[in-house]
């Protein structure tokens, strides 16, 4: 059985959107790449909402049994954050109503995944996702790479022949950092 899964990296200026398609093998294919801009001379309502019709095409075209989106813990550059959270609110939402599972990895886990090392810089996730998709070219630009590597991180993780929601606090598919992540937020929602 093959896993589909889209993999996002979510950003305002630039979102990451890559289809792969990985066997029970581990074999990962590329079904499809790209990267959905908006200028930051756009009002936020718009970027969203550029945002939230590219999701809703790749979804419907590509059908994706599972979602992996990048989870950033923290970042100095609070309207990063900010826009970071805000993109991947709109995909995470598309995914709900077509009752998509949702997974969220670090960039630390993703770039562990692909090439061993949790502390690899962008070219070396770049290359590995270029070598282990058997691809001709490097997907440009680094945003495109990390949405593939998203998904691949995903399906090796997961295991291929799964397509499980990861982000519930009592989920055995989660890293102890990710677990303790959900954990917090399940009690920050009791808390209100």
């Amino acid at each position: 059985m093959t896993l589909r899964v889209l993999g996002v990296d979510p950003g305002l200026t630039r979102c990451g959107i890559g289809v792969v398609d990985v066997e029970r093998n581990r074999r990962a294919t590329m079904v499809a790449v790209g990267v959905v801009g908006t200028t930051p001379e756009e009002s936020l309502d718009q970027r969203l909402l550029v945002i939230a019709s590219a999701i809703d095409e790749w979804l419907d075209r590509y059908e994706p049994q599972v979602l992996a989106v990048e989870r950033v813990f923290s970042q100095l550059n609070v309207s990063t954050v900010m826009g970071v959270a805000q993109a991947s609110g709109v995909v995470i939402a598309a995914a709900a109503r077509r009752g998509i599972p949702v997974a969220l990895h670090t960039p630390s886990e993703v770039k562990a995944a692909v090439t061993g090392s949790g502390s690899s810089n962008k070219d070396a996730v770049t290359k590995l996702v270029t070598k282990i998709l058997r691809l001709e070219a490097p997907p440009r630009p680094a945003d495109a790479a990390d949405a593939l590597a998203l998904a691949i991180t995903h399906a090796w993780r997961a295991g291929s022949g799964a397509a499980v929601a990861t982000t519930g606090p009592g989920s055995s598919s989660l890293t102890p950092a990710q677990r303790a992540w959900a954990e917090a937020e399940a009690k920050a929602r009791r808390a209100r």
